[in-house]
């Protein structure tokens, strides 16, 4: 499924020799082609991909007029480029007052994927790559770097015109090195956080394995239903949608004594799951494998192996592995040897 782009355009922050921080317009639009919606659909892809994404909407009353501008826009009251712009510069100016330096192109994409109307803002850095051409030279180039998309932004422009009172259509990155994009992203943009995705990511995880520890199945049963789980999770998180409690329930088992469900248990919690959220890459891992580190122990591996190769006994505190990886016997007979 590819995107249909409305709107694409490219500008620059870059810092000149004056120390100073500088936006870079582009004097217009790009024409659609296949390149900008391979482009845009590379973008959409990278933006699900990340973990540790925030949810919210737009504040009602803020000295930011971005929202009212995207209006404009909506409306064919304000051209895209025109709003672009206007946003750069406006970007621009809440680093300086934030003090901090980004440098990168400023990518503002509209379009339309699986039926939904998206605005996609992202800052992308580029690295180099060498080429060797047929004279057997080396050829240098810049290329956008997808992969370290860190500042970014997806106003879900459906949802924010149908339901907006759900205060859910805006997804954004956190930022790295621990520091929140609300620092001056949100601002940039006048949106307040909704709900912490990594949070009920993690509450999910732990739902469901509390939910599976009081059901009447095996250890093959309960591994299988997390597996389904976690089939369910990366296909959402492919497509860019929300996991939801009530589709999650599908794979889990229900009472048929009680007539518990996963949904009924969620409701019970003392803090319920939102009943929909976007999915974390990262929190499903632990559907399917048991890690944890501290100590300078790093210990990683396959749920399924609890029980079988690995052994645990809560009363010493102690982990029994049998079978050891055959890289790691190799070092541990060297090590035990040399002494």
């Amino acid at each position: 499924m590819s995107a249909l782009i409305h709107q694409f355009v490219v500008h620059r922050l870059n810092l000149f020799d004056d120390g100073k921080l500088h936006f870079i317009p582009r004097n217009s639009c790009f024409d659609p082609s296949k390149e900008i919606e391979m482009l845009a659909q590379q973008l959409h892809a990278t933006f699900n991909s990340k973990p540790g994404k925030g949810v919210g909407g737009f504040v009602e009353e803020t000295e930011n007029t971005f929202s009212a501008d995207l209006s404009q826009v909506l409306q064919s009251e304000m051209d895209f480029h025109a709003f672009s712009v206007k946003s750069g510069e406006f970007l621009l100016q809440t680093l300086a007052k934030d003090e901090m330096i980004e440098t990168g192109f400023l990518i503002f994409s509209q379009y339309e994927y699986l039926a939904t109307q998206y605005l996609l803002i992202a800052l992308i850095d580029t690295k180099q790559h060498v080429a060797v051409n047929q004279q057997m030279d080396l050829d240098y180039s810049d290329h956008l770097d997808f992969s370290k998309m860190q500042l970014a932004v997806r106003i879900d422009i459906t949802q924010w015109q149908v339901t907006p009172e759900q205060f859910r259509y805006i997804s954004f990155l956190k930022g790295r090195m621990g520091r929140k994009v609300s620092d001056f992203f949100m601002h940039y943009i006048g949106c307040e956080e909704k709900v912490d995705v990594k949070q009920q990511n993690t509450q999910l995880m732990q739902n469901v394995d509390d939910y599976l520890s009081q059901e009447q199945c095996d250890v093959y049963e309960k591994n299988q239903h997390r597996g389904s789980v976690a089939s369910y999770f990366k296909e959402k998180v492919v497509e860019g949608e929300d996991v939801t409690v009530e589709e999650i329930a599908q794979f889990l088992p229900k009472d048929e004594d009680s007539g518990q469900s996963f949904t009924l248990f969620n409701d019970q919690q003392e803090v319920p799951l939102e009943q929909r959220f976007q999915p974390d890459r990262a929190a499903v891992k632990s559907l399917s494998k048991f890690s944890g580190a501290g100590g300078g122990v790093t210990i990683n591996f396959d749920r399924p192996l609890l029980g079988e190769r690995i052994l645990y006994d809560p009363h010493t505190d102690t982990l029994t592995i049998r079978g050891i990886p055959p890289n790691l016997k190799d070092q541990l007979l060297r090590a035990t040897k040399g002494k």
